[in-house]
């Protein structure tokens, strides 16, 4: 199953975590911090902490962790954790961080996302944000037995390979395939044109190819509608139109309602299977689906960026 690939026994993570109310079904770190990147994120020694922790319960975590972590939150804290978790839930995309924490020597950042919103972000990628840190290599540090949240997780890794695809040409390489893939979540993102390294796909994918195909190979080897070369590092794809509309069909909704705002004149309101399959014939297929995705991503990261920016004006 693909979600092994991401499971950590990680003892610096584990105890970290130990410092946080422990009421979570998910918990993982990632960036530069956790997997090797080239580049100017290269230094993973001194590279801070990047965690999310998903949680049922936000206003009970919240509480709990304010009790013990006080010192952790913005001036946000003094307003107590149900205005805590209502600006969770209803700024940016879900997520509530506290950024530039010291936890067990190391410098972290921490995220928290009901877990009922991580879901659907997982299905239907509303920000394609902690969706997007998904589709690349993490730690899962802690996971509890929660069905729905497990099928959510290999359904986006799985909608994460279909939309690469459909914007890959009939043959390319593994690297090709996971550059798409890691690219997903950074395309529109308002920090990839101002301000971020603008190779940072290439250095995320680069240093750990082996790790992407830990995560992906199982799903590549079962689908239908690829050739995968495991020994060439090659793959082979079905662009038909009826392959590609079969794929355009088991996209994420949102990115589906994106694709038909794009190809749906005004005035003629088609329905969004009509609009698919009038894409899965377009020769220019695949830039729609990139724009769709485009689209799908900018409106999230400005409203995120925007959130930040307030978050450490506050906190320095």
């Amino acid at each position: 199953m693909a979600l092994q690939a991401l499971q950590s026994s990680g003892v610096a993570f584990r105890k970290i975590l130990s410092h946080f109310p422990e009421e979570l079904s998910l918990a993982f770190a990632y960036g530069s911090g956790v997997y090797r990147q080239v580049g100017p994120s290269s230094d993973q020694k001194n590279a801070m902490l990047d965690f999310v922790f998903t949680v049922d319960d936000p206003v009970a975590w919240h509480s709990k962790n304010l009790k013990k972590n006080w010192n952790h939150y913005s001036f946000l804290k003094v307003l107590g954790p149900k205005i805590i978790t209502t600006i969770q839930n209803n700024y940016g995309a879900g997520v509530y961080y506290n950024p530039l924490v010291m936890c067990d020597g190391r410098l972290i950042k921490y995220g928290v996302i009901s877990t009922n919103i991580l879901i659907e972000d997982l299905l239907n990628w509303n920000s394609l944000y902690v969706a997007g840190r998904l589709q690349k290599p993490v730690k899962i540090i802690a996971m509890n037995e929660n069905v729905a949240l497990r099928s959510a997780l290999d359904k986006n890794l799985k909608s994460a390979v279909t939309t690469a695809f459909l914007m890959l040409p009939e043959s390319f390489s593994e690297e090709d395939l996971f550059i798409e893939i890691a690219g997903l979540s950074y395309s529109g993102d308002f920090r990839m044109v101002v301000g971020e390294d603008k190779t940072k796909v290439l250095n995320i994918v680069k240093p750990n190819i082996a790790h992407f195909r830990e995560l992906y190979g199982n799903i590549l080897q079962e689908n239908p509608q690829v050739v995968y070369k495991i020994q060439q590092g090659r793959l082979e794809i079905d662009k038909s139109p009826e392959g590609q509309f079969t794929q355009l069909m088991t996209l994420p909704k949102t990115l589906q309602q994106q694709i038909n705002h794009i190809m749906d004149p005004p005035g003629k309101n088609r329905d969004v299977e009509e609009t698919l399959l009038q894409v899965a014939h377009d020769p220019d297929c695949g830039e729609v689906v990139r724009l769709g995705v485009k689209k799908s991503v900018v409106y999230s990261s400005l409203k995120l960026h925007k959130m930040w920016k307030g978050w450490l004006r506050k906190t320095s």
